[in-house]
């Protein structure tokens, strides 16, 4: 599996949700998870789905059961063809089977999944592939290179995946452009689909090494800015209803009228709390797109002629030598204050 001129992406919810706005999506973005923690997961529902980043290993045995009937084609699954597609692969297999009222793919991908809703998994992989939309938006992301490198030479460093879990039809799935169709982990129930996605990823942890911190969760979630610009929408409303009972009731002098103002009270604060809430998520917005911008800027020729200034002032192997031995010195206090076993 080639590389098909897709770059390598970093999981981040900044990236994810820039990545998402550039597809032309709205009402939705990026949320890192830190625990599987039931409650972890409530404070961001609604949630339309997870994206798990692992240490691929080709012998790994997954837990549930391979649909091999019509559900390969009834919903969104694409095989991977492109090795280093596989994180908007992920996230295009929740955003492409999400029908959720918040969530609005826009025309590009709008257009995308009426094209291949008759097509099989291979073929929904090849056009999503050799979509240059998609493509152009996921390689914005390409990290800038001080230095050509061979080809040639074969990568050591340790394979990592993203698979999707999310509901469908009161079912969890994991959709794996590696599997050869979507895998089903049984019915959700009466419980969240958290609940039993939790159970799932649990299981896949404790299979590595307790040593080995090779995982990254992500929650597609409902735009926050939305959700809290909505609700104080309604506080306000609730307040100007109870302002206008308050009005009615005082002229009788209503007993009700000290119950209202307590009421009032509370609305006022929540009112408060949602627009604290709105501005800092404003502000996490905003110091996303400014981490953006510094990954995607080449800083390579303003290196390279700080280097060229260093060696004119014939400072630089100086600096070279202060460095290493700065190093040297920081790995023995570490060994000295390392445990004896």
């Amino acid at each position: 599996m080639s590389s098909g001129n897709w770059c390598l992406i970093e999981s981040d919810p900044g990236v994810f949700s820039e990545l998402i706005r550039g597809f032309g999506v709205s009402g939705v973005q990026v949320e890192e998870m830190w625990s599987l923690e039931e409650g972890e997961f409530e404070k961001l529902e609604p949630v339309h789905g997870l994206v798990f980043l692992f240490k691929w290993r080709p012998d790994e045995k997954v837990s549930g059961t391979l649909v091999s009937d019509s559900r390969k084609t009834d919903f969104f699954f694409a095989k991977q063809v492109i090795m280093n597609a596989c994180a908007t692969q992920a996230i295009l297999s929740v955003l492409l089977n999400c029908n959720h009222p918040d969530v609005d793919l826009g025309q590009n991908l709008t257009r995308f999944k009426e094209f291949t809703s008759s097509m099989d998994p291979s073929l929904k992989g090849l056009s999503l592939t050799n979509s240059s939309e998609i493509r152009e938006v996921h390689n914005s992301f390409a990290r800038q290179q001080t230095f050509e490198f061979d080809p040639s030479v074969k990568d050591k460093d340790d394979a990592f995946h993203f698979v999707s879990y999310l509901p469908i039809d009161g079912r969890l799935y994991e959709l794996d452009g590696l599997k050869e169709g979507p895998i089903d982990h049984g019915s959700i129930g009466e419980r969240s689909w958290f609940s039993l996605c939790r159970e799932v990823l649990q299981k896949r942890i404790e299979s590595f090494k307790a040593n080995e911190i090779h995982f990254n969760l992500m929650a597609i979630v409902s735009d926050q800015r939305m959700l809290y610009a909505k609700l104080a929408q309604k506080l306000e409303e609730d307040k100007a209803k109870i302002l206008q009972d308050l009005e009615v009731m005082a002229k009788g002098e209503d007993p009700r009228c000290a119950e209202l103002r307590k009421s009032l009270e509370r609305i006022e604060e929540q009112i408060s709390g949602a627009k604290l809430k709105l501005e800092a998520e404003a502000e996490k917005v905003q110091r996303y797109q400014i981490e953006n911008i510094r990954r995607k800027h080449n800083y390579v020729p303003l290196i390279m002629e700080l280097l060229k200034i260093l060696a004119q002032k014939k400072e630089l192997v100086p600096l070279m030598k202060k460095s290493i031995e700065k190093v040297k010195s920081k790995r023995e206090a570490a060994k000295e204050s390392a445990p004896v076993s």
